[in-house]
Formats: structure tokens, C-alpha cells, sequence
């Protein structure tokens, strides 16, 4: 493990960049097994083959041993919020998720109330599982529902059917105060009325926060290389449209492009994400981003499970590491800020790149031309037009 006069060399020297304060810093935690690999999948998971339950007391032992390597980077810093990802983090038992919040307290201090977010699947629902969740210390659960239409979960190569998602919702319902839902629409052969059904039912549960993707074909996923009918992008835009009149109705605030949440229930997580905060990654190919005075680092973890356990034992667990460059980080901040529907203040983008405005001035300009954003001496907010063509705006802020 590095001590800390060896980072205070590696990282702390001078650079390029002068950052006036270091922004908040969350920590992501990957569990990386599922049950199954679902073909629009493009995360880092991989199904357990072997029989029986995942190695959790090894897996464990190495996350702890790659947050100990870690400290020196984040000495001194309190974590703003945690999210346990995966994979399908639910497979791992309430007793394993103690012990890794626990191993986790012992090692950083936490801000008061953290917001300590577990993704869950109904296909690993068990009763009282949740509930133990919850005991661990887990104040905030993220469901994969994806669609209540067991035609379409099927198409989905999902492993649970409608009844288990219902089921697994109304147990969320009691141990929770605060739960997500994930949802997808243009599922293949998906008709505008079967999206209104299935986001009917979600809002039927009253959720505190829903999350709803846009299906998208990613490269190196089963459907990439044999795609299912899908609806055209006309349909698709109907449908987003009926999903921001139906949430508004339900009083779910649209307040990223993919995100709605009643008052005071957006995740902590995601927003500092957003707003270019930073990030520390643990687990199998987790990726993080570390602010320093003079830089920004990113990192990335060993990707295959067994690899990543073997190194984060040895002292080893990093794969990748790179400082941004300076001229990258405009669209680095931007392909995040721009996803959320109060946008950024202009002080936050020199706070947190420690570059001046000057570096974004033509891509604003370009912007504000087409109708993508709208901005004041403050803060710069992207419009109903900018939300609908996201890719377009964030692309004016790439390096040539």
C-alpha cells in the first residue's frame, strides 16, 4: 500500500490545473455476478456457473484490502453518499452487505445521513431480504423492474416475471422510505400503450423515485449482434413524451434526463456524479475519478472477478490510471452536467476543473444558437430541445 508521503509526490505535485476546493466524494462499490447475463447488458457482470452462491467472504476481503490501498488518496475526505452496483447486488446476502458497510465505516468517516444505495433485482427476492438490507445499514434500494409485462421481460432475458416484481416493489414499499425503480421503454415490439401499462403500474406503487432508460443496442451485447425489432424513433419519442406528461401528473419532478423523484428523494449518488463530483470505484472494473489540487485522475479496477480479487489481495487492484487532460475536461464535465434539468452554475465548472470559462465560451455560443441551452451570468440550463438531443449538445463540447 502507498503511504502518504509517496501520493503526496505522486499527486500533489504541481500541474496545469489550480482547483480552489476539492469537490464532494461518494464511494461506488461493483458487485459483479448476476444470475444471468441479459443480452442488452454492457456492465461489467458475469454469471455465476459454478453452483452455489458467489465467493462473497473472499470478494469481501478483497474490497476490503482495495479500500486500504485506497486511503491515501482520500485522506482526510468524508464520504458524501455510497452505492453498491453490480452485477446484482442483492445476491449477496444481508449479512455480507453488514459486513461491507462495517469494513467500510471502520476505514471512512461518513457524512451525516449518507445516503447508502443497494441495487436489487426481484429475481433474487426473497422475503425479509430486504428488510435485512435495511438493518445492514442499506437507507435507499434501486429495483431492476425494467417492464411488468412478462412478454417483454422475457424478450429482455429477464429472470424474474411480473408477479416477483410486484412482490419484490411492495416489500421495498414497507422497509424503505426512500426506493427507485428502474424501468425501460422502445422494449422490442413495445406499443405506446403497453409502455403507458407498465408505467401505470410502476406509479401505481407511489414510488419516491423512478428511473426510465431508453433501450439502446450497446456495442459487444447479444442483441448488438442479433437486434431485436425495436421501435422506430418517432415511436420512441411518443412514448417519452406520455412518460413526462404521466410522472408530472403522479408529482415526480423530471430532474435529469432519465431521472424523476418526488421532493427531497433524488439520489445523492447520481447528483454528485452529475455534478462532476468525485468518485471512488472498488470492485471488479470499477471506475473512479479523485480530484487533486492540480489534476484529476481517473481510475479503473481489473475487470474479470477472479483478476481483481488476486490483485486487490496483493496491494494490486488498479488496472488503469490516467490523469485527465486538460483540454478533455470540458466535455468530461459537460457530458455530465448537461443531463441535469437545472444544469450547472458557471462558478461550479471553474471550482471543479479548475479551468476558466474561456473554455467553454464557443461551445455555449453553439449551443445557445441551436436552442439546446439557455443561460444567464449565472448558471446555463439545457432546454426541452437540448434534453430531447443530448448526444448533439454534449458533442459541441468535445476536444478536436
Amino acid at each position: 500500500m502507498a503511504d502518504s508521503t509517496e501520493v503526496h509526490a505522486r499527486y500533489l505535485r504541481p500541474g496545469t490545473l489550480q482547483l480552489g476546493a476539492l469537490p464532494p466524494l461518494s464511494l461506488y462499490v461493483h458487485l459483479p455476478w448476476c444470475l444471468k447475463k441479459c443480452p442488452y447488458c454492457d456492465f461489467n457482470s458475469h454469471e455465476w456457473r459454478d453452483g452455489g452462491l458467489p465467493p462473497e467472504a473472499r470478494y469481501l476481503d478483497a474490497l476490503r484490502a482495495d479500500l486500504e490501498a485506497s486511503l491515501p488518496l482520500v485522506w482526510g475526505r468524508r464520504i458524501h453518499s455510497i452505492f453498491i452496483g453490480g452485477g446484482t447486488p442483492s445476491l449477496f446476502s444481508p449479512a455480507s452487505i453488514d459486513r461491507l458497510l462495517a469494513d467500510v465505516r471502520a476505514r471512512l468517516p461518513l457524512e451525516p445521513g449518507c445516503e447508502i444505495t443497494l441495487e436489487a433485482n426481484p429475481g433474487t427476492f426473497e422475503r425479509d431480504r430486504f428488510r435485512g438490507f435495511r438493518e445492514a445499514g442499506v437507507t435507499r434500494l434501486s429495483i431492476g423492474v425494467q417492464s411488468f409485462d412478462d412478454e417483454k421481460l422475457k424478450a429482455l432475458g429477464r429472470v424474474h416475471d411480473r408477479d416477483q416484481a410486484i412482490a419484490a416493489v411492495e416489500e421495498a414499499r414497507e422497509c424503505f422510505e426512500t426506493f427507485n425503480l428502474d424501468l425501460m421503454y422502445a422494449l422490442p415490439g413495445q406499443s405506446l400503450a403497453q409502455c403507458e401499462a407498465d408505467l401505470r403500474q410502476a406509479l401505481a406503487f407511489e414510488p419516491p423515485h423512478l428511473s426510465v432508460y431508453h433501450l439502446t443496442l450497446e456495442p459487444n451485447t447479444y442483441f448488438a449482434k442479433y437486434p431485436p425489432a425495436v421501435p422506430d424513433d418517432d415511436a420512441a419519442f411518443e412514448m417519452l413524451d406520455r412518460i413526462a406528461e404521466l410522472t408530472a401528473a403522479a408529482g415526480l419532478e423530471r430532474y435529469e434526463v432519465s431521472a424523476y423523484a418526488r421532493p427531497g428523494h433524488a439520489c445523492e449518488h447520481n447528483l454528485n456524479y452529475w455534478r462532476f463530483g468525485d468518485y471512488l470505484g472498488i470492485g471488479a472494473g470499477a471506475h473512479g475519478k479523485l480530484s487533486f489540487p492540480h489534476r484529476v485522475l481517473r481510475q479503473v479496477r481489473f475487470r474479470e472477478p477472479a483478476r481483481y480479487m488476486a490483485g486487490a489481495l496483493d496491494g494490486q487492484p488498479v488496472a488503469q490510471e490516467d490523469e485527465v487532460a486538460r483540454e478533455e475536461l470540458p466535455f468530461e464535465f459537460m457530458l455530465n452536467a448537461l443531463r441535469l434539468k437545472e444544469g450547472f452554475e458557471l462558478t461550479r465548472f471553474t471550482e471543479r476543473t479548475g479551468l476558466p470559462l474561456s473554455a467553454l465560451q464557443a461551445g455555449l455560443d453553439e449551443a445557445e444558437r441551436r436552442g439546446f441551452v439557455e443561460r444567464d451570468w449565472q448558471r446555463v440550463r439545457p432546454t426541452a430541445r437540448g434534453f430531447d438531443f443530448l448526444s448533439d449538445l454534449q458533442a459541441l463540447f468535445l476536444h478536436e
